[in-house]
């Protein structure tokens, strides 16, 4: 489906046949995921790259949209801040589904308010289609910064557990060969010399956007 994408999901999935599923198996299927890397992704093409690179994806703005993709199956369903214009503070009302849903935030507040709506899985936003990691780093600094004044922490490491990626792969010289780099990269985050094997000949990067350009896109083109 065109503007919606797919998913594909580790392991042998956790989807009950009732009409809703309990939110401990939608939190299960994320716990799934944990160490992996959730691929955004607008059309089959793109769909097909991200699967094949070992990545889960999705990508949907609306609450039909998300019951057409419960309905063919799909398993999980990345829930798009920038496909939803109408309303930039109340989104889908994921506990009607009975599949989980990975929402964007850019600070605690709206990842609490993603989950009261029903968000199995977090993930923070940065700037959509910018490439701008800046952003990205600043979203989740601010998350987990603001997690541990709560916990009484003073550990300094992001502390995420995926990592999330759009424009950065498919706005590259060499999609195919980035998404399966990316993977790898995460997977093997602690060792250096994969690290190193992997970055190389990777082709040429996207090229990064200012955020103070007043041509910024700050919507996804579903047309695309």
């Amino acid at each position: 489906m065109e503007g919606s994408g797919v998913v594909t999901v580790y392991g042998n999935g956790a989807i009950t046949e009732t009409k809703k599923s309990p939110f401990s198996v939608k939190v299960g299927l994320a716990q799934m995921l944990r160490g992996g890397v959730i691929m955004d992704v607008v059309n089959a093409d793109q769909a097909r790259v991200a699967e094949e690179a070992g990545a889960c994806a999705a990508r949907i703005g609306h609450f039909v949209e998300a019951q057409i993709l419960e309905a063919i199956g799909i398993d999980y369903v990345d829930e798009s801040e920038v496909l939803t214009l109408a309303d930039e503070d109340n989104h889908i009302n994921k506990h009607n589904f009975r599949i989980p849903f990975v929402c964007g935030c850019r600070n605690l507040g709206e990842a609490l308010r993603r989950i009261r709506e029903g968000a199995a899985m977090i993930r923070t936003k940065g700037e959509a289609g910018t490439g701008n990691i800046v952003e990205a780093v600043r979203h989740v600094r601010s998350v987990m910064g603001d997690i541990r004044v709560l916990r009484n922490m003073d550990d300094d490491e992001l502390g995420c557990d995926g990592v999330f990626v759009g424009s950065g792969v498919f706005k590259s010289g060499d999609p195919a060969k980035r998404a399966r780099a990316i993977v790898q990269a995460v997977t093997h985050y602690s060792d250096p010399e994969v690290l190193a094997e992997v970055s190389c000949g990777l082709g040429e990067a996207m090229v990064g956007i200012n955020l103070n350009d007043d041509k910024v896109e700050r919507f996804a083109n579903r047309s695309e």
